[in-house]
């Protein structure tokens, strides 16, 4: 079968996540060897370039798998991949853009988007784009939508508007006042994040739906209130970093409280959803659903550190600290990248087949490699945190030197873990990398399995080993 629109983003999508892994591989080091790499790469470049390079691995990587989905291509005419692909190069000269800026020193730009401002253009106009093709292909598709097209259709609108907001910046109401300032761009970021959510976690429903064959939860009312809170969320969760400014604590709390809400929800129904489908159909889809179940432990996870960052005694002590860091690592990697990586299995695999036995058994090992590694790393980026607001709080006439030098061990342990964990998302990129290149179907004995629905229940079994 040939490569779509939708695999082209995926597979650009996998290489800049491993891109973007090593410039933080590259940037922990210098944890450890402070001076490193000093006048090639410093950390003021690599820093944002794995911080970009990994915002746009989740944008690209959730844009291909709506446009799968949708099954846009074969909607609407064919000039609409024209549109599709114009929305892929503006995102990727964004990215190319970027990249380039950093590695000149042209900065300009805040937190994700350190790039010069003007690059916000094309990255806005791209996702106008996206918002055209998606409304071309929904409009009058069905009287009641599924709930994963509304949370795809929020998160469209949503990034729009919050991209433009983050750059309130530039006009001197906001840029030169340090409250507002701050409270705008939190905001903006935090919707953000909340925009790609929509549109990860609304891919995550459907491919749930195609793997148990039930599409009835799209269409329930716990799930649309689950997107109710989604969208509360979208707009709300920033409340938590701006404790030390001086806003409405209520704001600060309910936010947060909210933010929470929704990891706990979406957590509660993949644990439901996990129960409901039969042994032989997880076999059978059994690296998607490997993933899947790897981003509900880390919902869990991060759920925990997020409702303790809540208390604002904690936060006042964690907050800039590493424990922010683990959180963040641990909601993009283990959550959002878990998802976009089922999703990528599932597709990849309908488009060009199975994986060969040895490729599934790389992939195997890098999902087993990847998730313990980003265990130890987030546990190692936890204990730099916790020991930094100790030493802040309670010995703060100690110098930063000799502060930094008692977490060294951590930073020690943090880059060993970044290292297998690098390793461990290359053995499952690499295959699915090999997949797309190669365009066709892959020489298996079961690239002619039938749908899994319609075999004979003496032969269902059989093929679930298979894929075992």
């Amino acid at each position: 079968m040939k490569r779509n629109s939708a695999t082209i983003f995926i597979a650009t999508a996998l290489a800049v996540f491993l891109l973007g892994m090593f410039f933080g591989l590259l940037a922990a080091a210098q944890y450890v060897m402070p001076g490193l790499w000093r006048d090639t790469l410093p950390f003021t470049k690599l820093r944002p370039l794995h911080v970009s390079m990994v915002v746009f691995w989740l944008l690209l990587g959730a844009s291909g798998c709506v446009y799968y989905f949708l099954g846009t291509e074969k909607l609407l005419k064919r000039r609409t991949r024209k549109w599709i692909l114009l929305h892929y190069g503006l995102v990727c000269f964004v990215a190319v853009g970027s990249a380039i800026a950093y590695f000149s020193g042209n900065f300009g730009g805040r937190e994700y988007w350190e790039f010069p401002p003007y690059l916000a253009i094309p990255l806005v106009l791209a996702w106008v784009v996206f918002l055209g093709v998606f409304w071309r292909s929904v409009y009058g598709t069905m009287k009641r939508w599924p709930v994963y097209y509304w949370m795809w259709l929020t998160g469209i609108v949503f990034f729009i508007f919050s991209l433009a907001e983050s750059y309130l910046w530039l006009l001197p109401y906001f840029g030169d006042d340090l409250v507002r300032d701050m409270a705008v761009q939190w905001k903006s970021y935090g919707a953000i994040v909340g925009s790609w959510n929509q549109l990860i976690y609304g891919a995550a429903f459907f491919l749930m739906a195609k793997i148990s064959g039930d599409n009835s939860f799209a269409f329930s009312r716990k799930t649309y209130f689950f997107w109710f809170l989604g969208l509360t969320n979208l707009m709300f969760n920033w409340g938590h970093h701006i404790y030390a400014l001086p806003v409405s604590p209520y704001i600060k709390h309910t936010a947060y409280l909210i933010s929470m809400t929704e990891l706990l929800i979406f957590g509660k129904i993949l644990w439901e959803w996990k129960r409901s489908v039969s042994e032989m159909r997880q076999f059978f889809y059994q690296m998607p659903y490997r993933f899947l179940a790897a981003a509900d432990v880390w919902i869990f996870l991060n759920l925990g550190v997020a409702i303790l960052m809540s208390i604002p005694a904690l936060n006042l002590h964690t907050h800039g600290t590493h424990v922010t860091v683990a959180h963040a690592m641990g909601t993009t990697i283990g959550i959002n990248s878990m998802i976009l990586l089922a999703l990528a299995f599932y597709i990849f695999g309908q488009v060009f087949g199975a994986l060969s036995p040895k490729n599934m058994m790389k992939a195997k090992v890098g999902y087993w490699l990847s998730n313990g590694s980003l265990l130890v790393f987030w546990l190692a980026l936890m204990g730099a945190g916790l020991t930094n607001a100790w030493y802040q709080w309670y010995e703060p006439e100690m110098p930063h030197a000799l502060l930094m030098q008692k977490l060294v061990p951590f930073f020690a342990v943090f880059i060993f873990a970044g290292i297998f964990l690098f390793i461990g998302f290359a053995l499952i990129v690499f295959p699915l990398l090999q997949q797309f290149f190669s365009g066709k179907k892959a020489d298996t004995e079961t690239k002619n399995i039938p749908p899994f629905e319609i075999l004979e229940p003496s032969k269902k079994q059989a093929y679930a080993n298979e894929y075992a």
